[in-house]
């Protein structure tokens, strides 16, 4: 399926920006019954759970781009705020992994719904970017490459030149005397969020050299000698490190080395994705669950581990990856609250998501912060990490793994 009718003329757009905005300030704010402790155990098979995660994120979040047929974008928090439905505020990377997540559904249960979804949510990036499939920073780039790429190989749903204009301004980022690209244009620093899936990227779409030479990166210059973990960037020229540690750092980390290994048969990228592996259950997990976000954007940093774990898992038959996986998504879920019978998750799936002893409904949910005493969270970031856990989930259980 070629969705090639992408483009849309910046004034169209913002007369269509200007429509949308009249008509989101008309319609009624969000109403929802209130936040409370699961009561029961709920469905037992890893594909319904993921469909319910599905479910909730999509109800809750996903809205049509200013009125446009055929567009959507999550809002980034829930219930939202006029701004907030308007899509004022621009997170290109979260969105990036909702259409991520989008197609993992899809690739779950294949139905006309799940594939318009996708298709719907990649023209409403395309359109709310404005400038075209690319920006400035190119970690935001290889999130949606990815998502694209996944699009076309796992459902047939290709998006013009798309993958070809991310892939080529990925390239074009490339710094010869670093060895790497950095986290943006025209910046000096190159971190492991942008190295990571920009590798992930080059190669799956074939360019192994590329994919490589970013792994040694992380290996030689992001390793810290004496935990095994990869830290979070380096400023060049000077080589000050940032030895700030993020689960996602090692989810990407250990998604470059596992399809290298698949691709190159090296036993090298095999034993340093096992090795990785290794490292993140010692460091940033908790009695086997992957680590509390910390606030901020770090609500989509636990999915994104847990979904190159599970990649690991199944193509290299990594045991403790695999276990990760299980215990992350059976103590996010049940950990969860619900609203209206769906799930709605924390930003720690360690602790349950307590309710206030008089909860009422939404002013009293916060933004994403691990340290929240009630550990609430409005954030799609959090929700799309609770989704990530328990499609990956279902896709090792599904396996057998």
């Amino acid at each position: 399926m070629d969705r090639r009718n992408m483009g849309m003329s910046r004034r169209r757009v913002l007369i269509a920006a200007g429509a949308g905005v009249a008509l989101t300030a008309l319609a009624q704010p969000t109403v929802a019954g209130p936040v409370a402790r699961k009561v029961s155990a709920g469905p037992e098979e890893s594909g319904k759970r993921a469909a319910l995660a599905e479910q909730a994120v999509v109800a809750r979040h996903v809205r049509a781009l200013w009125g446009l047929p055929g567009m959507r974008l999550g809002t980034l928090v829930w219930p939202a705020s006029l701004p907030e439905r308007s899509f004022a505020q621009w997170h290109y990377w979260w969105q990036a992994h909702l259409l991520d997540c989008a197609v993992d559904a899809a690739y779950r249960a294949r139905t006309p719904e799940r594939i318009d979804r996708v298709a719907d949510l990649a023209r409403g990036i395309r359109t709310r970017n404005l400038t075209g499939w690319t920006n400035r920073y190119y970690d935001d780039m290889a999130w949606l490459v990815l998502a694209l790429e996944r699009a076309d190989r796992l459902l047939g749903v290709r998006f013009g030149d798309a993958v070809g204009d991310l892939r080529t301004a990925l390239f074009e980022g490339w710094n010869p005397d670093v060895g790497a690209v950095p986290w943006r244009i025209g910046d000096e620093y190159y971190n492991t969020p942008a190295i990571g899936p920009t590798g992930i990227a080059m190669a799956r779409l074939g360019e192994l050299s590329r994919a490589g030479e970013l792994a040694d990166f992380l290996h030689s210059r992001l390793r810290d000698n004496d935990s095994g973990l990869i830290l979070d960037g380096v400023h060049e020229p000077g080589g000050q490190v940032d030895r700030t540690v993020h689960t996602y750092c090692q989810g990407v980390a250990i998604g470059l080395e596992t399809e290298l290994a698949v691709r190159t048969g090296a036993s090298g990228h095999h034993r340093r994705a096992a090795e990785l592996v290794a490292a993140a259950e010692a460091g940033v997990t908790d009695a086997g669950v992957i680590a509390a976000a910390a606030g901020d954007d770090s609500g989509l940093f636990m999915g994104i581990l847990a979904r190159y774990l599970a990649v690991a898992a199944l193509a290299l038959g990594d045991i403790t990856a695999a276990h990760i996986v299980h215990a992350s998504a059976r103590a996010a879920w049940e950990n969860r609250a619900e609203v209206d019978g769906l799930p709605l998750f924390g930003a720690d799936w360690t602790r349950a998501v307590t309710v206030p002893q008089h909860p009422g409904t939404f002013p009293q949910l916060t933004e994403s912060s691990a340290a929240t005493p009630a550990n609430l969270s409005r954030d799609l970031s959090v929700q799309l990490s609770g989704w990530m856990v328990l499609e990956a989930d279902y896709r090792l259980t599904a396996a057998g793994r």
